[in-house]
């Protein structure tokens, strides 16, 4: 079997396929990733063709000037221009990203003559290629997949269709018509507009060649663990040059770096625990940081959440899972997309809390109210078993390649 894998945004992205990716390169089978040059990285060690033919820059790049005017604008409320930003990026991955990315892939398809195509949640031109070519398709786990409303993307596919020749579809689910695959339990999903999936059990540490520092192994032990990120992709978006003249990001959310500066202002707070915060690259003075608190540019997560008492974390998808397989409890600080509904679905399954106070002293508490529940620490629990009794990832290429007949 021949597959062609896509992937694009930030590196969590392409290390959430990573495990499946594995599984069929070791199955025998041929598999061509498409991505950008950061997250060619990613798969740099596997059995795996790998080409960067996508654009190292925000999914939906061709909208940010439109973006960046509506962040400017002063003549609209919170809510107006959040609506108009949610308006503006559906249609551009609906239509011109999606058109965008089908002209890239279209002669690694015609080269590659893929038997399936496993899509980032956010690759609308992999669906176009796939009605074209007659190439089964199917979403791999990404926040893009679970928060995006097919019915919002329907009238821009079908425009799209429309141009191509293509059959106009009236159901939204038409985005999916093989399904979808997902990591974590039913009972668990995070995919607010979609059916249920095929799922299966990720592997815990995606990246067999990280370990721990050693200053890590002398941290005290008599005391909460806590770990806080704030994510790949918010920093990425400064290193892709996104903000407006005054210093605004494209997207309703906060900037990066002050969102770095309140969280190290919540664990400086937290003095009954030791917390460790990665500043994933972004600028910050740790002067006057009191000794409990440690600050590094990366830790390997996935091994670090094995042993913390809780994640204070940014919510993206990836990081969410990573917590139920590895039974961690969340405290949730979103920053953008689909991480608010995924702080909802947090506390709502009883993995954590939303820490919808913002404030230094908001997020601490929160912090303090998630260690001292024992009800969230039993949801966790359960949670973690359901994600143990999940197939392992290495069954889905047997029901792929049923799929593909």
């Amino acid at each position: 079997m021949r597959v062609l894998v896509t992937t694009l945004g930030s590196p969590s992205h392409g290390r959430a396929q990573l495990p499946l990716v594995r599984a069929l390169a070791a199955g025998g089978h041929t598999v061509q990733v498409v991505t950008t040059p950061i997250i060619a990285s990613v798969f740099a060690r596997e059995d795996v063709r790998v080409a960067a033919l996508l654009p190292d820059v925000m999914p939906g790049y061709r909208e940010v000037p439109r973006l960046q005017a509506l962040a400017a604008r002063e003549d609209l409320d919170e809510e107006q221009r959040a609506q108009q930003m949610k308006q503006l990026m559906v249609s551009g991955l609906s239509r011109s990203m999606a058109l965008d990315l089908q002209q890239v892939l279209l002669p690694v398809v015609e080269d590659f003559a893929p038997d399936l195509i496993l899509r980032d949640g956010m690759d609308l031109g992999s669906v176009l290629i796939g009605e074209a070519r007659g190439i089964p398709q199917l979403p791999t786990p990404s926040g893009a997949s679970n928060s995006l409303d097919p019915a919002d993307l329907l009238p821009g596919l079908n425009a799209s269709r429309t141009e191509q020749g293509l059959p106009v579809r009236e159901d939204p689910l038409s985005i999916i018509p093989f399904g979808r695959i997902d990591c974590v339990p039913e009972a668990y999903s995070f995919a607010q507009f979609l059916p249920g999936a095929r799922t299966y059990r990720q592997a815990l540490a995606v990246d067999r060649a990280l370990a721990l520092p050693d200053w890590v192994t002398e941290l005290p032990t008599d005391r909460p663990l806590v770990f806080a990120s704030i994510g790949t992709a918010a920093p990425l978006m400064l290193q892709w040059g996104l903000e407006t003249d005054s210093g605004a990001m494209p997207l309703p959310m906060p900037h990066p770096e002050e969102s770095l500066r309140t969280i190290l202002r919540a664990a400086a707070l937290l003095e009954e625990c030791t917390v460790l915060v990665t500043s994933m690259g972004l600028t910050v003075d740790v002067a006057g940081l009191p000794s409990h608190v440690r600050v590094t540019e990366r830790l390997p997560q996935p091994l670090l959440l094995e042993t913390v008492d809780l994640f204070l974390t940014h919510g993206g998808f990836n990081s969410v899972r990573e917590s139920m397989r590895t039974g961690t409890p969340m405290a949730v600080l979103p920053q953008f997309g689909d991480q608010h509904p995924n702080a909802q679905r947090v506390e709502e399954l009883g993995l954590g809390r939303h820490a919808a106070d913002a404030t230094p002293q908001g997020i601490a508490d929160t912090c303090r109210a998630v260690l001292a529940d024992r009800t969230i620490a039993a949801g966790v629990r359960r949670a973690h078993l359901a994600m143990l009794a999940l197939p392992d990832i290495e069954h889905a290429v047997a029901d792929l390649v049923e799929l593909v007949g």
